[in-house]
């Protein structure tokens, strides 16, 4: 039996060359059984990280081959949280699916209830009323506030600061209870409407969020004192997870971590929605392109968002909320219930949904972490025929094994942190 087997490592040796043959012959001619298994030190390692993992911000599984503790390669495995939203739409009327841009990045469910509407009305060829888009410029920013509020919290603790994320989380708390008296919810929203606003904004709430703005500076002044004076922190995220502008480009990054690789791009400036061609503001651009510029991106972010906010408060006009376009627009409730003509276009929008005509549109924001985009395409019915959702998170985690080639294993978590993904939005 050891002849047969010697002579078949003999013939696997002239035939492929490969070295754990000749470990076999040498075994089996020396009668030494320790050569028959590999050297668990000369050999990469395979850990699955996630996808229950509390450094992968939702259910992301990393497959990740180590040389040690080195990371050789990654591949990010996606899908777990998979709800099918894009098949969904389809089954539903366009105004209907409202509430369901609220579950995708559910950090700032406003800014994707605004995305979703533009594209909608694009494709409707109507257009909201000035005082409805500089309400609805306000709920965008305030969403990029607590998304970020999120990200500084998860991302110091990730690293092992954990007063941060309490710290952050108290200010993103106050934007909740401001959302909770301008939409009567503190969390899922659906506040957009197609054509306008569900509800006005009231002076109690232009109050709260002027003192909002007014206290959150000092506040975020504390954290970033607690933060970047930390010599671990620095530590931890300087020269760590880099990657080239020319990757960042193909890969297709954007948002902030896309701003960090030296590319100043942002859509509020090279493609306006909204009012942000009349709003003065700068956008964020650093070149070091790790960890640590991505943070640096997105904490001078809330200083814009903050003074976008104040101007938008400064230049609200007057006037209704909501398109007078009453075919394609749900009238105010009070009209409803008193009216017989809206009480029918209520019934007909609500039932069997807008009536565009056969198109296609497109419509994306810079959201919190990147270009978010709806594509919608009409056949002329109540509902859409199909619509395709461009997710910053799914595609900002393309640059993982870029990002993450060469560093260490705890590397990674802070890799992840400075990307700020959220699985609601990329298992779409």
């Amino acid at each position: 039996m050891t002849e047969e087997l010697i002579n078949q490592a003999k013939a696997a040796i002239k035939t492929n060359g490969n070295s754990k043959h000749t470990k076999v012959l040498q075994a089996l001619e020396t009668e030494d059984v320790r050569a028959y298994f590999d050297d668990a030190l000369e050999n990469q390692l395979v850990l699955n990280m996630g996808p229950q993992h509390p450094a992968t911000h939702g259910v992301l599984q990393l497959v990740v081959s180590l040389d040690g503790e080195t990371v050789v390669n990654c591949v990010p495995v996606l899908g777990y949280l998979h709800r099918g939203y894009e098949k969904i739409a389809e089954n539903m009327t366009f105004h209907e699916y409202i509430p369901h841009t609220d579950r995708l990045d559910y950090l700032s469910p406003l800014a994707n209830n605004v995305a979703y509407v533009l594209a909608v009305e694009k494709l409707l060829k109507i257009e909201a009323t000035p005082r409805a888009q500089y309400i609805r410029t306000i709920c965008c920013e305030l969403a990029r506030i607590a998304s970020h509020c999120v990200w500084i919290g998860t991302m110091a603790m990730d690293v092992g600061a954990l007063t941060v994320f309490l710290w952050a989380f108290r200010e993103r708390e106050k934007i909740l209870d401001i959302l909770d008296i301008l939409t009567g919810v503190r969390f899922t929203t659906s506040y957009t409407r197609i054509g306008g606003l569900a509800l006005d904004m009231s002076d109690e709430c232009i109050a709260r969020i002027k003192k909002f703005i007014d206290e959150f500076i000092p506040y975020l002044e504390e954290c970033r004192e607690l933060i970047e004076r930390n010599k671990i922190f620095i530590n931890r995220c300087e020269d760590v997870g880099y990657i080239s502008k020319e990757d960042a480009i193909q890969i297709g990054l954007g948002g902030p971590n896309l701003r960090a690789a030296g590319v100043e791009t942002d859509l509020r400036k090279d493609d306006p929605y909204l009012v942000y061609k009349e709003l003065d503001f700068d956008v964020p651009t650093l070149t070091e392109s790790d960890t640590l510029a991505r943070y640096y991106v997105r904490v001078r972010e809330f200083y814009e968002s903050i003074k976008i906010v104040r101007q938008c408060l400064e230049k609200l006009p007057k006037g209704p909320i909501n398109s007078p376009d009453a075919k394609q627009v749900l009238p105010d409730k009070g009209t409803v219930y008193t009216k017989m003509e809206e009480l029918i276009h209520d019934f007909m929008i609500v039932n069997f949904g807008n009536t565009p005509v056969k198109g296609e549109a497109y419509q994306a924001i810079e959201s919190a972490k990147g270009e978010l985009g709806f594509y919608v395409i009409s056949d002329g019915k109540g509902y859409p025929f199909r619509l395709k959702i461009r997710s910053p998170s799914f595609v900002n985690l393309q640059s993982l094994p870029i990002m993450v080639r060469g560093g260490m294993i705890s590397d990674i978590v802070a890799i992840i942190g400075s990307l700020d993904p959220v699985m609601g939005e990329a298992d779409k």
